[in-house]
């Protein structure tokens, strides 16, 4: 089974700064589900950020879905962006717009047909415990609620692959738990997961899952798992 995510000897400066990472090879099996751990300020963020290009290596290889992306025109970006949801650690949700509205801008920016979208919204709701919540504002929402809100929101277009940054930083025990079955079912239906986190007791609530260290710029990771 062909990687859907491949780096070989790849390597990320920004400006004209020293490299945030450093000749980092892995890769990722379709359905994979994968923690990448390491102290804060170790490159965590600036891994995802390649992952969800928005940003691209200043050396080596990468290929998502088989395409290499330091070729990839510019213009082709956007398509394959739109195969890969992010949960932000710092959820990034759109204060003037209500849960639903949030949900659903992935689907409009896509010019999904509205009736379309109202359909997807409602199961996402439903899914994530917020039916309920689905004309409030984030800033009436607890932190596990806006995050649930930036899970769904990641999720709602299917993507093949989704990242999250620190998803449990700012939740308690009961909904990180939570959090993880919401990631775990969509590991289930195929979807490859993405978890960067420095909390053990996260990792250690999906036993099996694949794991990556990163220190210094350097990647320490298992050759490619099968799904």
């Amino acid at each position: 089974m062909a990687a859907i995510v491949q780096f070989e000897n790849v390597g990320l400066r920004y400006g004209h700064g020293e490299e945030v990472l450093r000749d980092v090879s892995f890769a990722l099996a379709p359905g994979a589900f994968c923690f990448l751990t390491g102290a804060s300020g170790a490159g965590k963020t600036s891994l995802l950020r390649l992952l969800y290009l928005a940003q691209r290596p200043s050396r080596g290889v990468m290929r998502l879905f088989g395409i290499d992306m330091l070729t990839l025109p510019r213009a082709q970006a956007p398509s394959i962006r739109r195969r890969v949801g992010v949960v932000y650690q710092d959820f990034r949700l759109i204060p003037h717009l209500s849960v639903a509205d949030n949900i659903a801008l992935p689907l409009r920016i896509a010019d999904a047909a509205e009736a379309d979208v109202a359909e997807a919204v409602g199961e996402m709701l439903a899914w994530v415990g917020l039916t309920h919540r689905a004309q409030a504002r984030p800033a009436t929402l607890s932190g596990g609620e806006q995050q649930r809100v930036a899970i769904a929101r990641a999720v709602i277009a299917r993507p093949d692959i989704l990242l999250a940054d620190e998803p449990t930083g700012n939740v308690d025990d009961a909904m990180a738990d939570r959090l993880v079955q919401l990631f775990a079912s969509l590991n289930r239906l195929g979807t490859t997961v993405v978890v960067a986190t420095h909390d053990a007791q996260l990792i250690a609530r999906v036993p099996g899952a694949q794991m990556m260290r990163i220190a210094a710029g350097h990647v320490t990771a298992p050759r490619v798992q099968r799904a």
